[in-house]
């Protein structure tokens, strides 16, 4: 399809949003009913607390992450917060399996804030960078259009698998379709600047002959 074609960079970059994002579309529908039915105490208010604890340590970490990124030469930190931060929030379904206090919910949630302003800031600089000239309206907007159709889907999904399988199956399925997610962007390692250039390259040869200096 004229004009749908992206490059490399971008296409897993896409890829691994719309896997994350599906599988976190299964919670959406059921969250706040999780911490009312399973979570001792539950309420609406907690609902409303745990929603606020992940906006605003997310907001709240977004534009300093952004600035140290920004200060740092080459791709690699942009690439190793884009992996690191969606693997740790790819962890996070896990935790809600044993949760049972408000205070889980709300260190899960803290957690999650943490690996998403990571991920989020490290994702926005490298799709920026690599995204193809002349067609970035088009790319933004399949990004956006993949992530809502699956987060839409899997919202329905979410609803009906919960009612036959209960929640810990749901949040095992979401984990491991975020870490899915996120392991797609090794694919990406070799086509990142410096992502393995640590200064560490060296031979037997160098080691010899600094011992004989």
């Amino acid at each position: 399809m004229i004009g749908l074609k992206v490059n490399r960079i971008i296409k897993y970059l896409i890829i691994s949003d719309l896997v994350f994002w599906s599988s976190w579309g299964l919670i959406s529908p059921i969250f706040a009913v999780f911490i009312i039915e399973k979570i001792e105490g539950g309420s609406i208010f907690i609902v409303g607390m745990a929603t606020a604890v992940y906006w605003i340590s997310r907001s709240f970490l977004r534009i300093p992450i952004g600035i140290f990124l920004d200060t740092c030469p080459g791709e690699k930190d942009d690439y190793l917060f884009l992996v690191i931060g969606l693997f740790i929030a790819a962890l996070v379904p896990f935790g809600f399996v044993f949760a049972s206090l408000p205070i889980h919910i709300y260190l899960l949630q803290a957690v999650y804030a943490i690996g998403m302003a990571m991920t989020s800031s490290g994702w926005a600089a490298i799709f920026t960078r690599h995204i193809d000239k002349g067609r970035e309206s088009t790319e933004w907007g399949i990004d956006a259009t993949s992530v809502g159709f699956g987060i839409g889907i899997f919202g329905a999904v979410g609803g009906w698998a919960v009612t036959h399988f209960g929640f810990n199956p749901v949040f095992i399925v979401v984990g491991i379709f975020g870490l899915v997610g996120a392991s797609i962007l090794l694919f990406l390692r070799k086509d990142i600047r410096g992502v393995f250039d640590h200064g560490l390259h060296f031979s037997f040869k160098d080691i010899f002959d600094e011992t004989r200096k």
